[in-house]
C-alpha cells in the first residue's frame, strides 16, 4: 500500500502558522515580482479568484474583499517543507519526496489499520509542523492520487480517504474526470475525448494494445496502476538534473551594465550550488538576456550565448566568471533589460571529469573553498559568505513588497516571547509577538 500526502494550499499553510489571524480569511500568494496568484486559500477560491490571475488586474477586488496578500516566501516554504517531510519519515521505511509539498509513502507490510493511521500522520504533521495535509491511501501510486484527490474534494473524508475494496476503487474511478488522472496530460485528454473516453473507468475499459501503441509504455503503466498492477517504483534518491536553469526577472527594469552582471553572477552561483548539492558537475553554460516584450513601444533586444568550458565544473568562481563574460559578449547600451539567466548543461558526475592537459585551475584548491562556504552556508544562511561579484543588494533583485518575516530561518526574524507578572488574572501571561 502507498499513502500520497499532498499539502493543502500549501504557501497559504505555511503563511498561516505564524498568523493563525488569518484561519478562514481568504488569503493568497503571488508569484516572483508580485506577479500572478499561485496559491490560494479555500476562502479565496469561494470568492471566485482564479489560480495564475494577474494581482495587478484585480487589486481593487482583493481589497474590497478584504483579501490577505503575501509575496512568495520561499525561504519560509522551503523550512517547512523539510520539516513536513522530516515528520513523515518517522511514519514509513521509504519516503519519496516528489515535489515542495507532496511525498509518497510504502506502507506495505506495516501491521496497521490504513484510515486510523493515515488519521495519525495527519495529526501528527499539524501538530508538529501546523501545515494542514491531506492524505490518499491505496494499492499503486497512481490509485493514491485519486485516493488523494477524493480527501480534498470530499468534505466527509475528512482529509483521508483510503481506496483499497475493488467495489470502492470502482465507484472512484467513474467518478474521476480522465483528465484529473495522474500523467495523463492535455494531449492525452483531448485524444481519449476524442474517443468518448471521458472518466478515469473508461479508460481502464481501452484495449492494452491500443493504449500501448497510441499512448506509449507510459500511457500502458497508469493504465496498470489503476487496475491495481503496481508498475511505478519508489523514487528514494531524485535523479541528477541533466539541465540546471536559474533566471528572474528583475523587479524593475535595468539599463546599466552593473546591475545586470551582479544578477548573472548571482543565477550562476545559484546553479553552482545546485550542481554540487547533486555531485555533478557542467560542461557547458548559456547565458540570455532580454527586454520585456510586452512593452511594444521600447526598442526589443533578445540574445543568448553558450559557453563551452574547459573543464566540466561545479566552482562558483569559475562559473561565475564564464558567466559574467559571456553576458558582457552579449549586452548593448540603449535598452531597458527586464530578464536574464543561467543555463548549466552536459551534466554528469563530478568525480568523472575529463581533465585537460592545459588546464591551470587549482581544483582541489576550488574544491575545499566550495565545500567550506556551502557547510558555512547551511548553517548561518545562504549569502552568507558569497563571491563580491554578486553584490550586497541592487534593484534587481524581485519585487516583494508583501513579504512575511522568514520565521524559521532569519535570526532577526524569529518570533520574541516576553513574560509579564503581576496581572491580576494571571500570575504570568505569554505574550507572542510577531514581527
Amino acid at each position: 500500500m502507498f499513502a500520497l500526502v499532498d499539502c493543502n494550499n500549501f504557501y497559504v499553510s505555511c503563511e498561516r502558522v505564524f498568523r493563525p489571524d488569518l484561519n478562514d480569511r481568504p488569503v493568497v500568494v503571488l508569484s516572483n515580482n508580485d506577479g500572478c496568484i499561485i496559491s490560494r486559500s479555500e476562502e479565496a477560491k469561494q470568492l471566485g479568484i482564479k489560480m495564475g490571475e494577474p494581482a495587478f488586474k484585480i487589486a481593487a477586488f482583493l481589497e474590497r474583499n478584504q483579501v490577505t496578500v503575501f509575496s512568495s516566501n520561499y525561504a519560509l516554504y522551503g523550512d517547512l517543507s523539510h520539516r513536513v517531510m522530516q515528520t513523515l519519515g518517522q511514519f514509513t521505511p521509504e519516503l519519496e519526496v516528489y515535489s515542495i509539498d507532496e511525498a509518497f509513502l510504502n506502507l506495505t507490510g506495516l501491521p496497521v489499520d490504513w484510515t486510523a493511521y493515515a488519521r495519525t500522520i495527519r495529526e501528527t504533521v499539524g501538530r508538529h509542523v501546523g501545515i494542514p495535509v491531506s492524505i490518499g491511501v491505496a494499492p499503486t501510486k497512481v490509485l493514491a492520487k485519486v485516493a488523494n484527490h477524493r480527501a480534498k474534494k470530499i468534505p466527509e473524508q475528512k482529509g483521508v480517504c483510503v481506496l483499497e475494496d475493488p467495489e470502492e476503487i470502482a465507484e472512484a474511478l467513474k467518478n474521476l474526470a480522465v483528465g484529473e488522472v495522474w500523467g495523463i496530460g492535455r494531449q492525452y485528454k483531448k485524444l481519449l475525448h476524442s474517443i468518448q473516453v471521458h472518466t478515469a473507468w473508461d479508460f481502464l475499459q481501452l484495449d492494452d494494445d491500443w493504449v500501448r501503441r497510441r499512448m506509449t509504455v507510459v500511457g500502458l503503466r497508469i493504465k496498470k496502476e489503476l487496475a491495481g498492477i503496481a508498475c511505478l517504483e519508489m523514487e528514494l534518491i531524485p535523479p541528477a538534473k541533466k539541465v540546471i536553469c536559474t533566471s528572474r526577472s528583475f523587479g524593475e527594469d535595468q539599463t546599466a551594465l552593473a546591475p545586470i552582471k551582479e544578477a548573472v553572477a548571482t543565477y550562476a552561483a545559484r546553479c553552482a550550488e545546485k550542481l554540487r548539492r547533486q555531485h555533478s558537475s557542467a560542461g557547458m553554460l548559456m547565458v540570455f538576456l532580454h527586454t520585456n516584450s510586452f512593452k511594444e513601444d521600447e526598442p526589443q533586444y533578445a540574445r543568448n550565448l553558450v559557453c563551452k568550458l574547459p573543464v566540466p565544473t561545479n566552482s562558483t568562481i569559475e562559473l561565475i566568471r564564464y558567466a559574467t563574460a559571456a553576458l558582457r559578449a552579449i549586452y548593448r547600451e540603449g535598452y531597458r533589460y527586464k530578464k536574464a539567466g543561467v543555463i548549466v548543461m552536459e551534466i554528469g558526475p563530478e568525480d568523472r571529469i575529463q581533465g585537460s592537459l592545459f588546464d591551470r585551475v587549482d581544483r582541489e584548491k576550488h574544491a575545499a573553498v566550495m565545500r567550506k562556504i556551502d557547510a558555512l552556508n547551511a548553517k548561518y544562511g545562504r549569502d552568507t559568505i558569497k563571491v563580491a561579484a554578486q553584490g550586497v543588494g541592487g534593484k534587481w533583485k524581485l519585487r516583494q513588497e508583501r513579504l512575511s518575516p522568514c520565521y524559521t530561518t532569519r535570526w532577526s526574524d524569529i518570533i520574541k516571547v516576553a513574560a509579564h507578572t503581576g496581572c491580576r488574572s494571571h500570575n504570568e501571561v505569554l505574550k507572542i509577538k510577531a514581527r
